[in-house]
C-alpha cells in the first residue's frame, strides 16, 4: 500500500517516462545544429560571390587600362609598339596590381576613305592563375580605332 501512496503523491511512475525529455532535447540540438551549419554555409557563399564580383569589376578596369594604353600609342604615332604585356600595379600598389594585362594591336589599311588605318585592339586582364582555379578572373575588351 505504501508504494501506491507514493505513486499517488508524485503523480506518475518515473520508470515509464523518464527518458522522453532527453530524446526531445537531443532532437532539438541536432535540428538547430543543422540550421546553424546551413546559415554559415549560405553566408560564406554570399561573401565569396561578392568578392568575385568586385574582382570582375577590377579586371574590367584593368582591361580598359590596356585599351587606353593602345589608344595613346596609336594617337602619338607609335602604333608599332602598341602591343604590350604589363602589370597596372607597376606604377605602385593599387587595386589593379594583381592583374596582368595583355594588349594586341592589328592594323588594317582602309582605302578610299579619310581614315588611313584602322586598328583592332584587344586587351585581356587576368588574375588568379589559370582557368578553372578558384579566384581566376578574366575580362577581354576589343575595340576598333581609326584615324
Amino acid at each position: 500500500m505504501s508504494n501506491r501512496l507514493n505513486i499517488l503523491f508524485t503523480g506518475c511512475d518515473r520508470g515509464k517516462q523518464g527518458g522522453f525529455s532527453v530524446i526531445s532535447a537531443i532532437f532539438l540540438l541536432v535540428v538547430l545544429s543543422f540550421l546553424g551549419v546551413a546559415m554559415v554555409t549560405f553566408s560564406t557563399t554570399q561573401h565569396q560571390s561578392a568578392a568575385m564580383d568586385v574582382m570582375g569589376s577590377r579586371a574590367y578596369q584593368a582591361a580598359r587600362t590596356g585599351v587606353e594604353w593602345a589608344a595613346y600609342q596609336i594617337v602619338n604615332g607609335n602604333a608599332a609598339n602598341c602591343a604590350k604585356v604589363f602589370n597596372p600595379g607597376d606604377l605602385g600598389t593599387g587595386v589593379l596590381s594583381p592583374f596582368t594585362v595583355t594588349v594586341t594591336c592589328a592594323a588594317t589599311a582602309v582605302s578610299g576613305e579619310t581614315i588611313s588605318n584602322v586598328y583592332l585592339v584587344t586587351s585581356t586582364a587576368v588574375t588568379g592563375g589559370s582557368a578553372g582555379m578558384p579566384g581566376y578572373v578574366e575580362r577581354v575588351i576589343s575595340t576598333k580605332m581609326g584615324f
